[in-house]
Order: C-alpha cells, then sequence, then structure tokens
C-alpha cells in the first residue's frame, strides 16, 4: 500500500513539480518541508499539445522520499495503458480525465488504480461540463477541476472554474461523498481565497511556489489564514 491514506482535510497544498528547477529538484523539495502533497503532470503530446513527466521522474520522487504523497496527474490519451503502473510505481493519488476514456474504461482504471493501493482520482478540462464527474464521484478520492487549459504552465485562472468547483461541493456533501475537490491552474494567494471559499480541498500551484524565493513562504501564502 502507498503512504496515502484517503483522508484530505481542506487548505492543502501541492506544489506542482511542472514549474520546477530539476538541476534542483531535490534540494527544492528539501525547502518545502511544509507541501501536503507533490503534483506531477504527465503528458502525452496527443490528449494535450505538450510532453512532460513520465514514470522515471515518479520513480525518482519515490527515491527521495519513501513518504512523499505524490498526486499525478494523468493528461494522457489512453489512461487504460498507464494508470495502474504509475500507481504501482508509487503514486498515491492518480487522476486520469473523463475526456480521456468512455464509461466502462474509466470504472476499469478506477478499479485499477485501487487494486495497486493509491487512490484513484478524475478531472476535466474547462470546456467540458461539471456534470460530466457526477456519475463518478462515488468511486473516485478526487475530482480535479482544471482552471486553465491542460498542457502548460503559467496561464491565467479562469473564474469559471469557481462554478464547478461549487457545483462539486455541493454534489459530494449532499450525496455525503468522501471525494476531495482538487484545482489546478493559475493558483496565487488571490485566487487560491476563491477557491478556498467555493469549497476546494486541494491547492495546486506551481508557477507562484517555485517561482519564489521562499518556497515554504510561498505554500503558506496558497494556504491561507
Amino acid at each position: 500500500m502507498n503512504n496515502y491514506g484517503g483522508e484530505l482535510r481542506g487548505r492543502l497544498v501541492a506544489p506542482s513539480v511542472l514549474s520546477a528547477d530539476f538541476l534542483r529538484l531535490g534540494a527544492q523539495l528539501a525547502a518545502m518541508p511544509n507541501a501536503d502533497m507533490i503534483h506531477l503532470d504527465v503528458m502525452d503530446g496527443h490528449f494535450v499539445p505538450n510532453l512532460s513527466l513520465g514514470l522515471p521522474i515518479l520513480e525518482a520522487l519515490r527515491r527521495f522520499d519513501a513518504k512523499l504523497v505524490i498526486d499525478c496527474h494523468l493528461m494522457i490519451d489512453n489512461p487504460l495503458q498507464y494508470a495502474e503502473k504509475f500507481a504501482l510505481a508509487g503514486a498515491n493519488i492518480v487522476t486520469v480525465h473523463v475526456e480521456a476514456a468512455s464509461a466502462p474504461e474509466l470504472r476499469k482504471v478506477f478499479a485499477e488504480i485501487r487494486a495497486a493501493g493509491a487512490a484513484a482520482g478524475l478531472s476535466l478540462k474547462p470546456g467540458t461540463p461539471v456534470t460530466a464527474l457526477f456519475p463518478y464521484l462515488a468511486e473516485v478520492g478526487v475530482a480535479l477541476v482544471m482552471a486553465v487549459e491542460p498542457g502548460f504552465g503559467g496561464q491565467s485562472f479562469q473564474n469559471s472554474a469557481l462554478e464547478k468547483i461549487r457545483a462539486l461541493r455541493e454534489f459530494a456533501d449532499v450525496n455525503k461523498l468522501n471525494c476531495k475537490i482538487e484545482v489546478d491552474g493559475g493558483i496565487n494567494p488571490e485566487t487560491a481565497a476563491k477557491c478556498r471559499s467555493a469549497g476546494a480541498d486541494i491547492l495546486v500551484a506551481g508557477n507562484y511556489v517555485f517561482g519564489s524565493g521562499d518556497l515554504s513562504a510561498a505554500i503558506e501564502n496558497i494556504r491561507g489564514a
């Protein structure tokens, strides 16, 4: 089993290593012991127009710290081919996209992720209605709202994400679901506060954290008072 225990509570901050300096990644990770988890963006160049981090980076993160909570976001066309591999390689949370597979395939992916000892997550692009996630929320531990078009860091936060967060929060609360709401894209102290008010549990921040001179302080700025 991975170290992830399934109990994610509010104000959690997940720095995204997509924005890290890979020549100094170990030092940067050591400089932010207050991070609740590390977010790993995996892109295949097909589902999104960019290529990024894969299994070797995940394995290196796991070797760096066996207790690190690693949150993998798979922005890929064929989650059935890879999701289980990321869970087995040490990811604590493996999130796939609702747009990337059929309903039967998604449910098979969730089962494989859970069987490998990780929590399953489900994400959606900004143009996808939030209702697309509702049929699956009882089967996943995390619902990830993209507040930017997935593929590249440094984009501006889209306020339409806030309505999606509110809708997910209401649906999860009404149906008594233990599904945590995560938001990724354009997160800084101002947008983080809006996301918390809307009901988000986990805030993914890349450029704001890794572009700061003090990574630990940047995380606390995102977390808020």
